[in-house]
């Protein structure tokens, strides 16, 4: 199985950003880190990380033919952005949304995922576990 990971906009500020909420490891661990479970849990991964939506739906749409699924974390993008939804609706590959936090404990404005219902599944609140979770979900779909 083939999965592109796709991280949103200040995913690549981690270690620095609230590292309250997000945790001290870096996005260069979070790599690692998936990349060794992937290979233990036997796929293959490539990553995307852009802090500009429509790279994010460029890289969505650059999937279609090419991914058995996607995982994404569209940091703040999953409250705003319906082009994020529409792009995931369009190619029609199993998406996994993932959150390091859980949104549905924070700010309210947070508790709203327009992307979600285009997913086959929602991992938040376990850290870079959920990551792996989320695989583990396509890998199960």
């Amino acid at each position: 199985m083939k999965i592109l990971v796709i991280n949103g906009p200040n995913l690549n500020m981690l270690g620095i950003r609230e590292p309250h909420i997000y945790g001290s490891q870096t996005y260069q661990y979070l790599v690692s880190f998936i990349e060794e479970n992937a290979k233990t849990l036997g796929c293959e991964v490539e990553f995307f990380q852009s802090n500009h939506e429509g790279a994010l739906v460029d890289s969505i749409q650059d999937a279609y033919g090419k991914f058995d699924g996607i995982v994404i974390n569209p940091g703040a993008y999953t409250h705003t952005s319906i082009a994020l939804l529409d792009a995931v609706k369009s190619v029609g590959i199993k998406t996994v949304e993932v959150h390091i936090s859980d949104p549905d404990t924070r700010e309210d404005f947070r508790k709203i995922s327009y992307i979600r219902s285009a997913c086959i599944d929602t991992v938040k609140g376990m850290g870079f576990a959920g990551y792996i979770e989320a695989i583990k979900i396509l890998m199960n779909a």
